[in-house]
């Protein structure tokens, strides 16, 4: 019990100290958008959906804008919470591809307003770069536009973590790409469905390989 206690203690502790770091090294960044004004004119709600292992430097850029972030209820979740409210972020707890029913009644109850939602349809557990079902029913539900992210820095460290998490280098010039929105239609079939899951994951991924190759020029 005391042991539980003082995990759950470490975890809240974690949360203004990674916050103060990320903060630290965003200020020295240089980022860059492509795509992103074709993006910012849609007039309905929509939701940028990048890969987890890349979610940091697009929570830097959307910081402080009232975006919406759905995060797990885990113990990293309870760390990720602190650090996404912290940038100015609304957070809904729960995981649409794990059972989380309330969650995504909520996320799209939210899309539904008009309002902006930030995920990794890949998380919170993997596998790394498939996209989970969840997302695309949401967007069937709400009539919400998904818009692919990817994200680069020209100089990066990746943690040894099952997503492979990018960090950038402080002062290094950074690049966030933007594809073009995916449409669900409200009367879209299982098979439909499917069909735009696995575009979803073809277009994170072009745009991932467009941001990687953007310092390779």
């Amino acid at each position: 019990m005391i042991r539980k206690y003082l995990r759950a203690k470490r975890h809240k502790a974690l949360a203004p100290l990674v916050y103060g770091l990320t903060r630290l090294i965003g200020a020295t960044l240089r980022i860059k958008t492509v795509g992103l004004e074709a993006v910012e004119g849609i007039d309905k709600g929509k939701i940028f959906a990048g890969w987890h292992g890349r979610s940091l430097l697009p929570a830097l850029f959307l910081r402080g804008r009232g975006v919406w972030a759905l995060i797990s209820h885990s113990r990293d979740g309870d760390v990720q919470n602190g650090i996404f409210q912290r940038l100015g972020f609304q957070t809904i707890r729960g995981s649409t591809g794990r059972g989380g029913m309330k969650a995504l009644a909520e996320s799209i109850r939210v899309l539904k307003r008009n309002e902006t939602m930030a995920f990794t349809p890949d998380g919170p557990r993997g596998p790394t770069g498939i996209v989970q079902p969840g997302i695309v029913l949401m967007v069937k539900k709400s009539g919400a536009a998904l818009v692919p992210v990817g994200s680069s820095c020209r100089r990066k460290w990746h943690a040894p973590t099952w997503d492979s998490y990018m960090v950038p280098v402080p002062f290094s010039r950074c690049v966030i790409v933007f594809g073009s929105p995916i449409f669900v239609s409200p009367d879209a079939s299982d098979e439909e469905l499917e069909q735009a899951r696995k575009m979803l994951e073809e277009h994170i991924r072009a745009a991932q390989a467009t941001a990687d190759d953007f310092y390779k020029k």
